[in-house]
Formats: C-alpha cells, sequence, structure tokens
C-alpha cells in the first residue's frame, strides 16, 4: 500500500495531477478542493493516497493532507459511496464543511456534490452522525488556539467558556467572521444545558 508520494508535480489536468517521483510518474484523482492549493508546475509536492483496486481497474487517489484522507475512508465505509462519489463531495466540500453538513444535519449541503442526491445524502448524513464529530473540526483547525483557556469571571463553569468558545471556533473556522460567531452564539438561549453539538445546531439556526 502506498500511503504518500513525494516528489515533483509536472501535469495537471482536470482533477487528475502526475507526481514525478524516483523517476516514475503517478497519476492520481484529486478533489477540487485539493486542487484549489496545488502548488506551481514543477514544485515539490507531498500527496497522501489511496489505492482503489477493483477487478477492471486500479486507480490512485491523492490527499493534501492525512485529515482529507482519513474522512475519504470514512465516506467509502457509506453504503453506496464509492471513491468517485466520495471525491465528488470533497470536491464540493472542505473537510470542516462536510463535518459540519453532517453535524447539523444538512442535506442541502452535501447534495452539492455531484451525483448526490437527497436520499444519498440523507444516508450519508444518519452512518456519518458518530464518526464525522465537532470536535475533530475544532481540534484540526483550532488546536493550538484551544489550549490554556482561563476560567472566567461571574460563576460561569469552565466546561461552559470552552463549549460556547469551542462553538465560536468552529463557525470561523467554517468561514464566519468572529462578530457573527459570537452574536450567533450569544443569542442562543438555554446554551448552559447544551453540548458543543446542540449549541453548534441552535447557533447556526441564528446565522442561515
Amino acid at each position: 500500500m502506498i500511503s504518500y508520494i513525494t516528489g515533483t508535480l509536472e501535469y495537471q489536468s482536470g482533477n487528475s495531477i502526475v507526481v514525478e517521483c524516483g523517476g516514475i510518474g503517478y497519476s492520481m484523482m484529486i478533489s477540487g478542493q485539493f486542487m484549489n492549493r496545488l502548488p506551481a508546475m514543477h514544485s515539490h509536492i507531498k500527496v497522501f493516497t489511496y489505492m482503489s483496486v477493483r477487478e477492471d481497474e486500479i486507480s490512485l487517489y491523492g490527499f493534501y493532507d492525512r485529515d482529507e484522507l482519513e474522512v475519504f475512508k470514512v465516506l467509502l465505509s457509506v453504503n453506496g459511496v464509492g471513491p468517485k462519489a466520495a471525491m465528488s463531495i470533497l470536491s464540493a466540500l472542505t473537510v470542516n464543511e462536510l463535518r459540519l453538513a453532517v453535524v447539523s444535519e444538512d442535506v442541502k449541503a452535501i447534495t452539492r456534490a455531484n451525483g448526490i442526491g437527497t436520499k444519498g445524502a440523507s444516508r450519508i448524513i444518519l452512518e456519518l452522525k458518530d464518526k464525522l464529530r465537532l470536535e475533530d473540526m475544532i481540534d484540526a483547525a483550532y488546536e493550538d488556539a484551544m489550549n490554556g483557556s482561563r476560567v472566567g469571571s461571574g460563576g460561569v463553569a469552565q466546561s461552559d467558556i470552552d463549549t460556547r468558545a469551542n462553538v465560536v471556533a468552529a463557525l470561523t473556522a467554517l468561514g464566519y467572521s468572529g462578530v457573527e460567531a459570537g452574536r450567533a452564539v450569544n443569542r442562543v438561549e438555554g446554551w448552559q444545558d447544551m453540548d458543543e453539538e446542540q449549541l453548534l445546531k441552535a447557533s447556526l439556526k441564528n446565522i442561515i
């Protein structure tokens, strides 16, 4: 199994690239999100890979980082989702956008992917809600920012502060401004009794 390939980006066409390593050109399919982050041609590149082996075809899929690769593998665990469908989803949504869509049960967001209808999106949400967690999104985007939080004043529990801070961090990681995220969280009534996932869903309703 090829875990990753380090070499020179030699060719790009559509959603495929060729990386030369040790005199061999490896052709692989990549997501639209990865395509937007490619370095200049003939630059050094590291690509994490997944090899799909079928009776009539052997295909190599490439990923920007290990997180995108792992989410791709999780998508393959969904009944009816093959490599091409999984790559289509990761082209339409970033890894964090997909996590948020699953956590918030946003069927419409997932149907933005080519070939994924309402039933397919609903199945993805149902099967992945315990596998794609809000905590993973926060850890990936704000691992350093979430360290060393201090206890606030006014008798508010540290766990409550962390819950709200984490949800604000999750929303800003998805592209909302800090002001938008903060206002959305602050407008949620009864947030003290919610966990992060519940608070995120309630906060999203104040933005959308």
